[in-house]
């Protein structure tokens, strides 16, 4: 398809989970748009598609309620600027992936002034803030979601949608190789494997890092021989990481930091992860997991009154149960986490219960996720 050179598309992705998904879609819209420019706020895997970031992706990353609140001003002025020169500059249609604080409010704004939007992915009104609806019917021309319950939500509010698959699904097998990723990370084939997932952003390792390694080293004390794997999201997380265990006194735990997350979960018995994205990961990867999310006593306090549902972590909420444990804030101690990643570890038939119903998940979240959502935005653009 011959489309003119001067075309442009932006993307804003505020977080590792955000440029994830749009660099799959960059990936299904290259090929119909081999010309077109792709610029915004990005990460490196966005990058890697030819997309141009204006500001490092970092600056946009942050969490909790009132951890914004220091930052308000520097992030709504990116917001600002950025506003202003896609309103000059009038591209084919903003994409907005994932990062709905920052990016609803920008597509409202560039919306109302005939810049069509796209959604990618839908924010999660079904778990907290339903409220929500109203300004994505406003803001978003088409939503893109992920999951397949998403998409009823929006057809009965009005709102244009497309369920795509996960991304995730595809890009994870669905046989993981055991065996290649110790071999990758020089394990043993026949060791026990814990792998310890305290989250991607700076905010969440302040909070989960200690208490995740406590735990672990809870775990080494029962069983001297277990093997601790910890997948770091970049050198700044490493060194914080790093910093927090040894003013903890937690050296003598033995972690390996590993780059490669997904090398990291395969390799694992058992994982203990930190609440997001990472729980369906390691679901997709058939493996037993802990959830835990610790947050600012005040974020907490908020939070806590705000969610639809008794569910956190994704694996839980796509079964409609408790399928695997879930210690939240004051239940986040490494006693309780030590303790039902023991559980998973040693329940043989708990293990194979699991393995069969993440398996049934995969399958029902597997879809061509880049063809999907590059096809939604192209009728959006009229191409």
């Amino acid at each position: 398809m011959a489309l003119s050179a001067d075309l442009s598309l932006a993307l804003v992705a505020g977080e590792v989970s955000g440029d994830m998904l749009a660099a799959r879609l960059l990936a299904g819209l290259r090929p119909h748009l081999p010309d077109a420019r792709f610029h915004g706020i990005g990460g490196p895997r966005m990058m890697e598609q030819g997309f141009v970031s204006r500001v490092p992706m970092e600056t946009l990353t942050v969490r909790g309620i009132f951890e914004i609140i220091p930052r308000y001003r520097e992030i709504k002025g990116i917001q600002n600027r950025l506003r202003d020169e896609l309103l000059a500059e009038r591209p084919a249609a903003f994409i907005g992936a994932d990062y709905p604080g920052f990016n609803l409010g920008l597509e409202e704004q560039l919306r109302a002034a005939g810049i069509p939007t796209v959604h990618f992915i839908g924010p999660q009104i079904w778990a907290w803030r339903g409220g929500r609806i109203k300004k994505i019917q406003r803001a978003v021309s088409h939503m893109l979601v992920i999951f397949p319950f998403e998409e009823r939500i929006y057809q009965d509010a009005g709102v244009p949608v497309t369920y795509i698959g996960h991304p995730l699904a595809e890009t994870i097998p669905m046989r993981p190789d055991v065996a290649a990723a110790r071999l990758a990370l020089g394990l043993a084939p026949d060791a026990r494997v814990v792998t310890v997932m305290p989250g991607s952003r700076m905010g969440e390792l302040k909070y989960l890092a200690e208490p995740f390694v406590r735990a672990a080293g809870l775990l080494a004390r029962r069983d001297p021989a277990l093997k601790f794997v910890v997948p770091m999201a970049g050198e700044r997380q490493r060194a914080y990481f790093s910093e927090i265990v040894a003013q903890a006194g937690l050296g003598w735990v033995d972690l390996t930091l590993v780059d490669d997350s997904h090398t990291a979960i395969a390799a694992a018995d058992a994982v203990l992860v930190a609440s997001g994205t990472a729980t369906l990961e390691v679901a997709l990867f058939k493996k037993p997991m802990v959830i835990a999310y610790k947050v600012m006593r005040a974020s907490w306090e908020i939070m806590r009154h705000m969610g639809y549902q008794p569910w956190i972590g994704l694996p839980n909420i796509l079964a409609r149960e408790f399928l695997v444990p879930e210690l939240l804030q004051h239940a986040a101690t490494p006693e309780a986490m030590a303790d039902a990643v023991w559980q998973q570890l040693n329940d043989p038939a708990l293990r194979d219960k699991l393995a069969a119903r993440f398996t049934d998940m995969h399958h029902s979240l597997l879809r061509n996720s880049a063809q999907e959502s590059a096809q939604a935005v192209l009728r959006v653009i009229g191409k």
